[in-house]
């Protein structure tokens, strides 16, 4: 996607933090916006800022857990523009549980926004938007947690990449391309993610990290850049907002594919 002016935008978890400068960054592009959010009054507010600076802006609340919500969320981004182009599956929440003290609701919570979330966004808009026939891209966000971390977040942002890599690959050659966002330690509210945990959902637990959201990390438009400029480039993966020196990635990814590689050529079934 060359060209991003005139063409539509829609941004899940649009009410702070990535998505609400993703919004800002296709507004400032010349983009019609669909800020989504399950925080209504804070997706008006990054819609109305949108408008203000760009051209024509709605918000829209949404529960990208629940398949008929996020169908919602489509025709209403189709009947106020007939068309979209770019749809960012953003909507995110954290726990920060590991194995040995999560409980079955941590994981169908976490799940059910990030990973069935984003699963949700695909199926109510890629069909619209291969039946329109123009370019178009999907941007999943992952985490830098999808390659290394443990417990129920870092599992289903790895989740998020494989579903996108998978996407990527029976996408290729069409007019709609998939990439996957990982960004590092941004500035967002995910951190106090559990403001907006459903009561059925388990107990409620106030994250040491709470105190902190929105106030750590790089500046979220760090990553509305990048995927601007992935958007023309076709980035499958798009990384930002990782400190420098804070991760070794090079080196961890690099041991982890040869162990994956000896690991596949030990397993090889030879004949004879």
């Amino acid at each position: 996607m060359d060209e991003l002016a005139g063409r539509v935008a829609v941004v899940t978890g649009a009410a702070s933090g990535i998505g609400a400068a993703l919004v800002a960054a296709f507004a400032d592009a010349g983009m019609r916006t669909v800020a989504a959010d399950i925080d209504l009054a804070g997706a008006r507010a990054v819609s109305e800022a949108a408008a203000r600076s760009g051209p024509a802006s709605i918000a829209a609340e949404v529960d990208v857990s629940d398949p008929s919500s996020v169908e919602a969320l489509a025709e209403a981004a189709y009947d106020a523009f007939g068309v979209v182009h770019v749809v960012c599956n953003n909507a995110g929440v954290l726990v920060f549980r590991e194995f040995g003290n999560a409980i079955v609701e941590d994981w169908q919570w976490v799940y059910g926004v990030n990973v069935m979330g984003t699963i949700h966004g695909i199926t109510a808009f890629l069909p619209r938007m291969q039946a329109g026939g123009e370019p178009g891209h999907i941007v999943n966000t992952s985490s830098i947690a999808a390659l290394g971390a443990t417990g129920v977040y870092g599992t289903s942002k790895a989740a998020i990449l494989a579903l996108t890599d998978a996407l990527a690959d029976e996408l290729e050659g069409g007019p709609i391309r998939a990439s996957a966002l990982l960004p590092g330690m941004v500035r967002s509210m995910i951190t106090d993610a559990e403001r907006n945990r459903p009561a059925d959902m388990g107990r409620r637990v106030d994250d040491p990290t709470r105190e902190f959201a929105g106030l750590v990390g790089l500046d979220p438009s760090t990553c509305a850049t990048r995927v601007i400029d992935a958007l023309g480039s076709g980035e499958r993966y798009i990384f930002a907002g990782i400190p420098e020196g804070a991760f070794d990635l090079e080196t961890t990814q690099r041991r982890r594919f040869e162990d994956l590689m000896a690991s596949i050529e030990a397993g090889i079934i030879r004949e004879g």
